[in-house]
């Protein structure tokens, strides 16, 4: 069930110091930004990494009026630049944290900032030990820092593309006093490594490849388990490969590390990155080039959680992620997605009028997400708004009118059940139950739980989500009515969407399939789009058509009322709506979607099984008669028929189809059908041969595919056999017959030579019966002597 969201515009940057400065640095082109707020949320640092005449900078606002000295720092090449911008846990007299800012030679500055004075830089320090060192990537991770740390060859002649190994993951002890800080030995992690971008997690490091330049070190990740002291190795789709302790220096080597996972590494894809980011959970997120959201887990095992629709993704479109608690948030081209990361399933999509967006920290405030735009700061809140806190005043009355109906049906009693002897009777306690939580919770401004019975808070938490999903549609209904004209089909869009996924996670009635139809006919558009995303439909890698949807939603779609059990009012089953849908916007897709439901009802119902969807009519038929349900036919028609007839791989449809491509004289297509279908069974391989062998009989037009058609011949098939069928399907000729006639589509003994040498060259089951008789060393046998 979805929640309800809103989008709240909560500052306006006037709540800043030099807020117009902020405000000037947000909308300044195109230049690339990097936005960080500080760990109280006081405090915003704009990174700009302009481009030329304008020097990059880095720049902090605080926020709620207080003052103090600025913190405003630009740099111009070939002045090292800044590499990182990190958080460190610092003594509450200096206010809980400090900024430390790591410059690519490796001189760190630690600022502190209190109210009174403002900006303060507390201490200059050296993080790298030799003088021709570089910092590519750096993270923090409690009191330590890790770095990946680039040391030149010492032969400055050398090519630098034949030194990929020429890196080192580095760590040291750095902790923030009173008095200022206090610096650790360093310690190398892995030595003689590619290049690596380091990301922290509480508790373990992430090691990236930074480039793809050297072919195997871009098909795997690295994580590294400080307290262990130990590496693991990652890929794709294979999950965890290895994991080694680092016990000595000599075992830091990377190009050790690998020796036993060479092979393996080695046939595995390389990896598909676009954006990363971890988890609050301690795992890192994913997003592929084509859109696939995975998170890498800590041990190395790795899980789908999402496919976004805008995929594929271009280097350069950023991709904006954020997890609070167990929602990811994602925002891609001015869409910002609402997932719930155990689940997979998307909660909330909403569209936004506004390019470039940065999430922020929003400390103590679980249920809400903060935006940074150009226009200000936005909350997007999951609690209820105050002006849709109050149900509708028919609310209470439509539960127990519903309550009426449902007992009605199945009470055995004459007498009629009303409203009012339902309020009064205290026999249904449902319906009561039920109204005094609506009341409570939608009317109460306080938590939702206070001031109810102890039985109706237990069932009010186990009924928070539906709750939500009630006030997420009814504030999704108001935005559809007050929305400007422009806005409308985004709305409808969504709240189509949400009717949907509600009824497929209902029981699908012959009610809630004629209002499925009433959508699919008022909003055919959404109802695809909508209809996509609860299957969660994507084409994978090799252009296949996949499906990530529940069991439950499966059978919803081949389970529900077939035709013969709705009324003939125009009502149709979901599953002949879905193929509708495909065939109006997504043709192509359709076959392979009526493959997919086929192996699905194959794993969940036994063979020919009554209560399957197969033991009625076959799926394939049933896709057949939305198809045949056209107004126009065409010739794209034609060719949909015979793929679906071909996808269902049953024997009849394959027959029905070959005829059909003979019908049409697709000569070719006839072959290779032929020789793609006959592997499915011996009886089926049989017919297709006899079927062809009569074609052959008749004209001359499979004349250049014999060598292709001879081999199908079944083995028991004999040569009487074969010159039957030809002589049945020969074509009658009104002439009287003449020897040596020019006529070049008569057949010859010649043509047929090929496959009864083919046919005569394995003995037949018959021939096998006489074979000992045939070898007898003496034939006919010795006449008897006569008895005298």
């Amino acid at each position: 069930m979805k929640r309800a969201g809103m989008l709240r515009h909560v500052s306006d940057f006037s709540d800043f110091s030099r807020g117009h400065r902020l405000q000037e640095l947000l909308r300044q082109g195109e230049e690339p930004r990097h936005v960080r707020s500080s760990p109280d949320g006081q405090h915003l640092l704009v990174l700009q990494k302009s481009r030329p005449p304008s020097l990059p900078r880095l720049v902090a606002f605080q926020r709620h009026g207080i003052g103090g000295a600025d913190l405003e720092r630009s740099w111009q090449p070939p002045q090292p630049a800044l590499v990182g911008l990190l958080f460190l846990q610092s003594p509450v007299t200096l206010g809980s944290w400090a900024l430390a800012l790591v410059w690519e030679h490796g001189r760190t500055e630690v600022w502190y900032f209190t109210v009174a004075v403002g900006w303060q830089l507390l201490q200059t320090l050296e993080l790298c030990q030799g003088a021709r060192a570089r910092i590519v990537s750096v993270c923090s991770q409690g009191a330590s820092l890790v770095w990946c740390e680039e040391r030149p060859p010492l032969d400055a002649h050398l090519d630098m593309n034949k030194c990929a190994f020429r890196f080192c993951i580095c760590t040291r002890a750095l902790e923030v006093e009173e008095q200022g800080v206090r610096l650790g030995t360093v310690r190398i992690v892995l030595h003689n490594s590619p290049e690596y971008q380091v990301l922290a997690s509480p508790q373990h490091i992430f090691l990236m490849p930074a480039t793809a330049s050297f072919a195997t070190t871009s098909k795997f990740l690295l994580i590294w388990h400080p307290e262990k002291a130990k590496l693991t190795i990652t890929a794709p789709y294979v999950g965890f490969v290895h994991s080694k302790v680092l016990r000595s220096s000599s075992e830091s080597d990377f190009r050790k590390l690998l020796l036993g996972s060479v092979g393996l590494l080695s046939g595995l894809a390389p990896l598909d990155i676009h954006t990363s980011m971890v988890s609050n959970s301690g795992g890192l997120l994913l997003v592929s080039t084509k859109g696939a959201v995975n998170v890498v887990e800590p041990d190395g095992s790795q899980r789908h959680i999402f496919d976004l629709e805008e995929g594929p993704l271009v280097q350069g479109s950023p991709v904006q992620l954020k997890t609070f608690g167990s929602i990811l948030a994602c925002v891609l081209a001015g869409v910002l997605y609402l997932i719930d990361q155990n689940t997979g399933r998307l909660i909330e999509k909403k569209i936004l009028s506004m390019k470039e967006v940065h999430f922020l920290e929003s400390p103590g405030e679980e249920d809400s997400i903060q935006l940074l735009t150009q226009t200000g700061i936005y909350s997007f809140s999951f609690s209820k708004p105050e002006d849709s806190s109050r149900p509708e005043p028919c609310l209470v009355e439509m539960v127990f009118e519903e309550a009426c109906r449902y007992y009605q049906r199945r009470s055995l009693s004459s007498s009629k059940l009303t409203v009012e002897k339902l309020k009064k009777g205290g026999v249904f306690q449902a319906p009561v139950a039920l109204a005094a939580i609506l009341q409570h919770s939608l009317h109460q401004k306080q938590k939702p739980a206070q001031g109810l019975q102890d039985t109706y808070a237990k069932l009010l938490s186990t009924m928070s989500l539906e709750l939500q999903s009630y006030m997420s549609l009814e504030l999704l209904k108001t935005c559809v009515v007050c929305a400007p004209e422009s806005e409308v089909e985004s709305y409808c869009e969504e709240l189509v969407e949400q009717e949907v996924s509600r009824v497929l996670h209902s029981d699908v009635d012959k009610d809630n399939l004629a209002y499925l139809n009433s959508v699919f006919a008022s909003f055919p558009k959404a109802a695809w789009k909508a209809t996509r995303s609860c299957l969660q439909l994507q084409q994978n890698g090799d252009g296949l058509l996949v499906a990530r949807a529940t069991p439950e939603v499966w059978k919803k779609v081949l389970g529900g009322p077939q035709q013969e059990d709705v009324s003939p009012n125009g009502v149709v089953p979901l599953f002949e709506l879905i193929c509708a849908s495909f065939l109006r916007f997504k043709p192509k897709w359709l076959p392979s979607f009526v493959e997919l439901t086929q192996q699905y009802v194959s794993i969940s119902w036994p063979y020919s099984s009554k209560e399957g969807p197969e033991g009625r009519v076959p799926l394939y038929k049933r896709a057949l008669g939305v198809l045949a349900r056209k107004n126009k036919r065409s010739e794209a028609d034609d060719e949909m028929e015979l793929e679906l007839l071909l996808c269902s791989k049953r024997p009849k449809a394959v027959l029905q189809a070959l005829h059909l491509l003979i019908g049409l004289k697709q000569w070719q297509r006839v072959v290779e059908v032929a020789e793609k279908f006959s592997k499915l069974s011996p009886l089926l391989k049989k017919e297709i041969f006899t079927t062809l062998l009569a074609e052959f009989a008749q004209h001359r037009d499979l004349d250049p595919y014999l060598d292709t058609l001879w081999p199908l011949c079944p083995a028991e098939l004999t040569a009487s056999d074969i010159l039957t069928v030809v002589l049945q399907h020969l074509p009658r000729s009104q002439e009287d017959p003449v020897p040596f006639s020019s006529d070049r589509n008569q057949l010859t003994v010649g043509l047929l030579k090929p496959l009864l040498q083919r046919v005569l060259q394995h003995p037949c089951t018959q021939d096998e019966m006489y074979l000992d008789a045939l070898q007898s060393p003496t034939f006919p046998p010795p006449t008897p002597p006569r008895e005298h």
